[in-house]
């Protein structure tokens, strides 16, 4: 008797060890108390737990749970007061219901006493609490087949877990609040102490944004031709409008097209406009968007799609500001100025010859580049609450944000930059059930994000039989020597974790600058090839090792020297 109760006691203490040391481990609270909770299931004999945490208004909404479906997740809300666990954070004292099915107070929310027909299933239910007061419950069942079972140290044991999740939440609310303050506080000092420049219809208060609205006040008033680059849903439109907006044409038309949508022969007659009967369905004579943005601006966007031979037809316009409509033979002359924008690198296609040099000096007179939005987190949350406010006025809404949902919309990667974040918080004030939206409302949340499936498809995609063999991935010298055997130098440099070596593999140049870009446009460069092994793996640093063909070592030092931001989902 005397060592069953001495082997009860360790198992508790190796129990509060545990807990102790996962609610240690990370500031997600969800996180580390789900883990904690299956911790517990394992090691006692209980069967399902959950913790719910009050919210503002008094409602209690569940944070984490282990042993139920997504659905009966959903289903963990209480009033204060409500059934058994509403009672138990209402009064601060602990419960325990040998057999829920004979407890009138049972609400059975998450049809726990279904289960096991049959079989009494006991509850326990015990308050957390912290500061002197009530921050949320914790509850757990099990089986109590004869009724029979004392569930004293069981209860005491919660107690103490849930004295640590007490702990452990005012240390997450503490952190949250005090970074909230620097936060707002660093963005109050900005404001203040450096002039804002603003463009309509765009939102930027970072300073890369800042840098690009001094290019565009600076650059609007003049004629010359801008490029504008940057990644795909950067707003290189909204920055092209803002170039006309600031202008001297800005009374004139601003015309756009978008070149990757058409075909080479529906480009060239959208552009230079046909004459009647020049091809089949030509009735008559019409004007093409370059006549028809005479005396404004022309937007030419994803310039660097077009094909070599319209390459040469453009050039040509460029140059002499004139051209001849289809099927015609007169010479239009037109005064437009004209911005281009891309999102593909033009200085590799000029390299690997698919884009015109000539052409591509010829359009990059002034380049602005836009950084994409994980360069600019500051501008997440003005952007999110622009998009917020919009969505309010055109559905009738008052939705807000919580700062814990702004705080996961500042940490995400955004590969879709501004496109993405506008669907986002577009998708998730749609499906919001009430009118502040917290952390737990966003797709991710539930492993429901749709860049992350996005993300997931191309990592099954890079590694399916057969694909890696036929993309050249490490860069080794044409003609190499056999390789001798190691001196004791050159292998004691590669036992060193911090030696340039190890990124060996990424950093051999080619003999010949010229065939640098291979002929199937694969990144050829360091940098390049890191991010493109990063992406098809997912951001796996393991995987994109054995991709590039180095070791996991290799790969941090590769990604540390090459400042090579890790994306996280």
């Amino acid at each position: 008797m005397v060592n069953t109760q001495a082997m009860e006691s360790r198992r508790e203490l190796n129990a509060i060890y545990e807990v102790s040391k996962t609610l240690a481990t990370s500031l997600d609270v969800a996180k580390t108390f789900r883990e904690a909770l299956n911790y517990l299931l394992h090691a006692f004999d209980w069967r399902r737990a959950f913790v719910v945490l009050a919210e503002p208004e008094g409602r209690l909404r569940g944070l984490c749970a282990v042993g139920l479906t997504r659905e009966e997740h959903q289903r963990l809300q209480f009033q204060s007061g409500e059934g058994i666990v509403g009672r138990v954070y209402a009064s601060g004292i602990q419960v325990i219901v040998p057999d829920v099915s004979a407890e009138p107070l049972f609400l059975n929310r998450t049809g726990g006493a279904d289960q096991s027909p049959g079989v009494a299933v006991a509850m326990l239910v015990t308050p957390i609490r912290a500061d002197r007061r009530t921050l949320g419950v914790l509850a757990v069942d099990c089986l109590n087949p004869d009724q029979s079972r004392a569930f004293g140290n069981d209860l005491q044991l919660l107690k103490m877990v849930a004295t640590l999740m007490g702990q452990a939440l005012l240390l997450h609310r503490s952190v949250s609040a005090a970074h909230d303050v620097m936060q707002d506080e660093a963005r109050r000092m900005h404001k203040a102490l450096k002039p804002v420049k603003q463009i309509d219809q765009v939102v930027g208060i970072s300073a890369p944004m800042q840098q690009v609205f001094a290019q565009v006040h600076q650059v609007a008033p003049a004629r010359t031709t801008v490029l504008l680059r940057g990644e795909s849903g950067t707003g290189k439109e909204v920055i092209a409008r803002a170039l006309h907006n600031l202008s001297p044409r800005k009374r004139e038309a601003f015309v756009s097209v978008n070149c990757a949508a058409l075909t080479e022969s529906l480009l060239e007659s959208e552009l230079f406009g046909h004459e009647k009967g020049s091809f089949t369905g030509a009735q008559g004579l019409r004007k093409g968007r370059f006549e028809m943005s005479h005396g404004g601006t022309l937007f030419l966007d994803e310039i660097g799609d077009i094909s070599a031979s319209f390459q040469a037809k453009l050039l040509r316009v460029l140059q002499e500001r004139e051209f001849e409509r289809v099927g015609g033979t007169s010479v239009v002359k037109v005064d437009v100025r004209l911005i281009l924008a891309t999102n593909r690198n033009l200085e590799r296609m000029v390299q690997a010859g698919e884009f015109r040099a000539d052409l591509y000096y010829r359009i990059n007179v002034v380049s602005i580049q836009l950084p994409p939005l994980r360069e600019r987190r500051d501008d997440i949350p003005v952007m999110a609450q622009h998009f917020l406010d919009r969505f309010n006025l055109e559905n009738s809404r008052a939705t807000q944000f919580s700062p814990a949902a702004m705080r996961v919309l500042t940490s995400c990667y955004w590969p879709g930059n501004v496109r993405e974040l506008e669907n986002c918080v577009e998708r998730t004030a749609t499906m919001a059930h009430d009118s502040v939206i917290t952390d737990l409302a966003f797709p991710c949340k539930e492993n429901r994000c749709l860049t992350q499936v996005l993300h997931h498809i191309e990592r099954e995609d890079a590694v399916k039989p057969g694909r890696l063999a036929d993309i050249p991935i490490v860069e080794v010298p044409m003609a190499q020597p056999p390789a001798s055997s190691p001196t004791p130098a050159s292998a004691s440099a590669a036992e060193d974790d911090n030696s340039p070596a190890d990124a060996a593999a990424l950093t051999t140049p080619h003999d010949d600058p010229a065939t640098a870009a291979s002929d199937d446009g694969k990144p050829e460069g360091e940098r390049e090839r890191l991010v493109w092994a990063m992406e098809r793996c997912g951001w796996v640093q393991a995987k994109a090792a054995r991709l590039l063909k180095i070791s996991p070592r290799q790969m941090g030092y590769a990604l540390q020297k090459n400042g090579i931001e890790v994306r996280k989902f």
